[in-house]
């Protein structure tokens, strides 16, 4: 089998050059980070949890009309996408007040705020992805305005829908993290959703307990990361009841199976 060429690789995931043109195979790994990656550290079986829950949520939003880059689930931790021209901005949608939004403006976190707020950051690991308006974005050239329209637009109707999904499942979507691509048809480009929806951008608390089902669990040293991812995928229907014989890293299972 001949050698795949890696392309990219980042804090969560690598990315390797696709089966045709224009596509692209996408790796979730175990890495965890938070702070700009100045903590580091790995959740067992993650990349498994987040293959499947993204694919879930993308799915879910491309069947209501949002255009992704996903077009399937290849294995436990891979997905095959489209090749997009990544926007360099991050755009965070909130709902209630919490993380850096509390620490910045005092507001105690669990607040819910008035209106869907949102932000943007601009997408540069050495810099701190700082949080900069839509006049920097115009005037830096980093996306158009009739790009920004769209962007907007998609980041409310996401989180519609995912604020609906979620509540169902009894968990209450606090914020979480978008990016977008450019796709390509010769000339002429469209914006679609990329990257990924997970807990690993999106902070999720049980309804009922306030328990916090997410990456601030390893941002803060909580303990029981791995717990809650898979609370999420169970909520969400993608893992059985009977977690003890789920198989969510392979190699572990390997492993254990060779010890039996």
């Amino acid at each position: 089998m001949a050698r795949r060429r890696q392309i990219y690789e980042g804090k969560a995931k690598i990315l390797y050059e696709g089966p045709e043109p224009g596509t692209i195979i996408q790796y979730f790994k175990d890495d965890a980070t938070a702070f700009n990656a100045q903590k580091k550290g790995t959740i067992s079986g993650k990349g498994v949890l987040n293959n499947r829950i993204s694919e879930h949520v993308f799915t879910l939003l491309g069947q209501i009309g949002v255009p992704t880059h996903f077009i399937r689930r290849l294995n436990m931790r891979e997905q095959l996408i489209r090749q997009v021209e990544i926007v360099p901005i991050e755009v965070i949608v909130r709902n209630v007040a919490a993380g850096s939004l509390s620490k910045k403006l005092g507001i105690e976190e669990g607040t819910q705020l008035p209106r869907t707020l949102i932000e943007y950051c601009y997408k540069d690991d050495a810099l701190g992805d700082p949080l900069v308006s839509e006049e920097h974005i115009a005037c830096f050239g980093w996306a158009t305005q009739e790009e920004m329209h769209d962007i907007a637009d998609m980041a409310i109707r996401v989180n519609d829908f995912l604020c609906g999904l979620f509540a169902g499942i009894g968990i209450r979507l606090i914020d979480f993290k978008l990016e977008f691509g450019r796709l390509y048809d010769g000339d002429y480009s469209r914006i679609i959703l990329a990257d990924e929806i997970s807990p690993d951008g999106c902070r999720l608390w049980d309804m009922a307990t306030n328990e916090k089902l997410d990456k601030d669990r390893f941002r803060r040293d909580l303990g029981g990361e791995v717990e809650a991812y898979q609370e999420v995928a169970r909520r969400l229907g993608l893992l059985p009841e009977g977690l003890d014989t789920t198989v969510l890293d392979l190699d572990t299972h390997r492993k254990k199976r060779e010890k039996e």
